[in-house]
């Protein structure tokens, strides 16, 4: 119980105490890495790849959000390429990794046994949960890999490491899980059993955020947060992931340096509204579940209670010109989304887009006309 020698009113610095207990404890056997980003950064991601396997790491122990989650899994991919003996290999690693190589590697079949990953998560984003591995190239796109062999292999989460949080981390990675929830409900290959376990989950964490607004420090509603999104995460993933949301979120987060919890908070109900139509019986029981019991408001269509929802969370941006984001600039996403995305998208949401005005509109809709 490593949380029992940790002072919850040191907050923000818990992670580091937490290291120190690892390394007091002589668990910490490789040198730490401190180089990755918000997002994943590739120049970040690629040192600590290096860094781990100059190291002959054995094992992977990832403390912090789902960069740094994500970023174990591609850390375990390049480490596992120290057994590949053609020189040849597109993953050999004398010359250092790239994200092509860590790419490749995660296309040989059969795949070797990966080193194990301990992840150990301070917030709700939930990466810990997918077999999917995010990164930010230097072009500022989004960008990873995929295999079920990147599930890490031990996940613990302790209360204890999200004390101190900043609120654009502890209420934008919650949000996150609302994402997942909501992706799971209405995406093309949800099932009756995925949708009731993104309901559970999305009930979960909607009573428990509206309960942290009073009590953010609360280590019971913080893992009761966890829960719930770790069960909206496993019901979206692996049939239903990505949802639409996550494709044009993280391509937002991308291009335009925003964190993820605010690229929820801005264009999730706005995507919502888009397919409204379509998913219609299906938003109505996110309504429900949005409505924590109030009669009242459990008729209201689910865009507007996501919208609502997400003004009342502090730190979490909802609009454009808050993350210095103008219309000229999501035209030119728009654009680059439609030319380079729109099969994907077509697959992933449940209502087509024959345009880029179909993105651009998507994006720009007031909330007030939800």
């Amino acid at each position: 119980n490593l949380s029992a020698d940790i002072d919850c009113s040191n907050d923000g610095d818990n992670n580091l105490l937490f290291i120190d207990k690892l390394r007091e404890l002589g668990i910490l056997a490789a040198p730490l890495n401190t180089s990755l980003e918000m997002g994943g950064m590739q120049d970040g991601l690629l040192q600590a790849c290096n860094e781990a396997y100059a190291a002959q790491a054995d094992v992977i122990v990832t403390v912090g959000g789902g960069a740094v989650q994500d970023a174990g899994k591609l850390i375990r991919l390049w480490l596992s390429t120290r057994h590949d003996n053609d020189s040849t290999d597109s993953t050999n690693a004398t010359a250092g990794a790239t994200v092509e190589a860590i790419q490749a590697a995660a296309n040989r079949n059969p795949m070797p046994t990966l080193p194990p990953q301990i992840a150990i998560p301070n917030s709700f984003a939930m990466a810990e949960g997918t077999y999917v591995a995010g990164l930010t190239t230097s072009s500022k796109t989004k960008s990873g890999a995929a295999h079920s062999s990147l599930l890490p292999t031990v996940i613990i989460y302790d209360p204890a490491l999200s004390a101190g949080l900043p609120d654009w981390v502890r209420f934008g990675t919650a949000l996150r899980g609302v994402e997942h929830a909501v992706g799971a409900i209405t995406h093309p290959k949800a099932t009756e059993d995925i949708r009731n376990r993104a309901l559970l989950g999305l009930s979960i964490l909607h009573d428990n955020i509206t309960n942290l607004l009073s009590n953010p420090e609360c280590p019971t509603t913080h893992s009761n947060i966890y829960v719930g999104g770790f069960i909206a995460i496993r019901a979206l993933s692996p049939t239903c992931y990505p949802s639409i949301g996550h494709l044009i979120e993280n391509q937002y987060s991308a291009k335009f340096g925003v964190h993820q919890g605010s690229c929820s908070g801005i264009l999730m109900a706005r995507i919502m509204d888009y397919h409204y139509e379509q998913t219609m019986e299906y938003q109505k029981r996110i309504s429900m579940a949005l409505s924590g019991g109030d009669e009242s408001i459990s008729n209201t269509p689910a865009p507007q209670l996501l919208r609502d929802l997400i003004k009342m969370l502090p730190g979490v941006k909802h609009e454009h010109d808050q993350v210095n984001v103008t219309n000229d600039m999501l035209r030119e996403l728009a654009t680059w989304m439609f030319e380079n995305h729109l099969e994907r998208f077509n697959v992933l949401c449940p209502r087509k887009f024959t345009c880029v005005e179909d993105i651009y509109g998507l994006m720009t809709k007031s909330l007030d006309d939800l």
